[in-house]
């Protein structure tokens, strides 16, 4: 959200999440396996230098680096040629059906600013390292990066020569984006006019803020599933009680913990009525998905919950930490804090770690937790990306241990299949044994909900990402 006003990618998409020319003005495909970019030409950086075919290839090789979280979107590039200063061709392992979904994420850096400030690769998530690009940046975007403190403050300006000014013709000069964790203070705020746009406002004061005349509740379905994390990978548990053996890798007591949830409590009293329950990690229009599944999770049934933890051999059940987010995801702790409960009344004694994000998170790209909240959108589309990143064994988020090498082979079987039929089964073959051995638990899908001053005109994003260069103020 942050560097997405800050970096263009070679494609972007439109407010309709249609794929349309970013710093990249045409494509083609040479051979199924070899495809062609023209740049567009006068784009320079915010400091002045110009962009060009060196810096396209210095940001994906970056990207594919092995510090970084974005290699998903690019594992089936094999390399990157130069034709000329406004040329690239893109030489991928296999025929790549999603290859455009994919490069919308992935931004252009300056070559030249990135080795004068030792930026060459990511900063290392895992080790909560950080590198100078953590707090300074140079794109080609619609706003220059004035200041950055992380979860303090973000201040952006306009950039008076961003190429695409014609086609979005934005009316924002400056964006200050504060995290105000308290509710009731973003609520103040925004009453009192002190903010303009508030991405996450609590959902027990929607119809408070929509009885006000000046403001506005905007909302549509978010492209977000919430679940539940399980380590099913290691042979003993980090932080629970029993020793010897992990109780996650057994599928009953996954099915225990699925059970044992009433989701609809949970939308009813905590979500008010602003979530969908699931029954997969995906929603429409993701590729892959499937109502039957989705539409039919598991009941809830605590009294199968008791007996299958009994029947796993845990009929006084366990003690186990969840680790959650309190700064993430709409009334993520309350979730979690309600899971606590439910868990607990089959036998699980959840002890509950919660803190924000920027502590949260390590813990996940890191593997160095149990049980855990976390959610997940699809910006590409399609299921081959959530499979990357939490189903393969290799996945940089894939905390659950979950995955083997027949489930890795059609995960990379995926990335090249370009028969849409094909590929579609062999989809539908995975989620099928997803759903079933369940190494995540789905809670719901998450609706994007934001209130706005009657002034501002921004198109509410599915990704729950604000971008400044669509609003205009009246």
């Amino acid at each position: 959200m942050a560097t997405i006003q800050v970096y263009d990618g070679l494609v972007m998409r439109n407010p309709e999440m249609e794929i349309v020319p970013g710093l990249a003005v045409s494509w083609t495909n040479i051979d199924p396996n070899t495809w062609e970019f023209r740049l567009r030409e006068n784009v320079r950086f915010h400091d002045g230098s110009d962009f060009d075919a060196d810096d396209v290839i210095f940001s994906i090789n970056r990207a594919l680096s092995e510090t970084s979280q974005m290699q998903g979107y690019l594992n089936s590039i094999e390399t990157v040629k130069k034709v000329d200063d406004h040329t690239v061709r893109l030489i991928t392992k296999g025929p790549n059906p999603i290859l455009l979904d994919q490069l919308v994420n992935v931004f252009m850096m300056d070559k030249e600013w990135s080795e004068e400030h030792g930026v060459e690769r990511p900063q290392n998530f895992k080790d909560q390292e950080e590198t100078f690009a953590v707090r300074n940046a140079n794109g080609t975007g619609a706003f220059k990066l004035e200041s950055r403190e992380p979860d303090i403050e973000t201040v952006y300006v306009r950039n008076p020569d961003w190429w695409g000014s014609e086609t979005y013709d934005h009316n924002i000069d400056r964006v200050v984006w504060r995290p105000i964790s308290n509710l009731a203070t973003r609520v103040a705020a925004l009453l009192s006019n002190e903010v303009d746009l508030v991405i996450d406002p609590p959902l027990q004061d929607l119809a408070r803020i929509d009885n006000y005349p000046e403001l506005n509740v905007l909302s549509t379905s978010q492209i977000r599933t919430i679940f539940l994390g399980l380590d099913v990978g290691r042979d003993e548990l980090r932080n629970s009680s029993v020793t010897g053996e992990n109780p996650f890798q057994d599928v009953r007591v996954r099915e225990a913990i699925y059970r044992a949830i009433n989701i609809i409590a949970i939308r009813e009293k905590i979500m008010r009525g602003l979530s969908m329950p699931a029954g997969m990690l995906i929603e429409p229009p993701i590729n892959g998905y499937n109502a039957d599944w989705d539409n039919n999770r598991l009941e809830y049934d605590p009294e199968r919950a008791a007996e299958l933890l009994q029947e796993a051999g845990y009929p006084d059940g366990f003690t186990v930490r969840l680790d959650c987010p309190n700064d993430r995801y709409i009334n993520d702790e309350a979730i979690c804090q309600a899971v606590v409960g439910m868990l607990g009344r089959i036998g699980i004694q959840v002890n509950l770690n919660s803190q924000p994000k920027s502590k949260h998170f390590p813990l996940i790209t890191g593997r160095d937790t149990d049980f855990y909240m976390l959610g997940w959108g699809i910006p590409t589309m399609d299921s081959g990306f959530i499979f990357d990143y939490l189903f393969h064994s290799d996945g940089s988020w894939n905390a659950s241990g979950y995955g083997t090498p027949q489930l890795n082979a059609k995960i990379e079987k995926i990335r090249s299949v370009i028969d849409k039929e094909e590929r579609d089964l062999l989809i539908a073959e995975i989620w099928e044994q997803i759903v079933a051995e369940m190494p995540y638990i789905p809670l719901h899908h998450q609706m994007v909900t934001w209130a706005a001053s009657s002034d501002l005109n921004i198109p509410v994003e599915p990704n729950n990402m604000p971008r400044f260069y669509w609003a205009n103020f009246n």
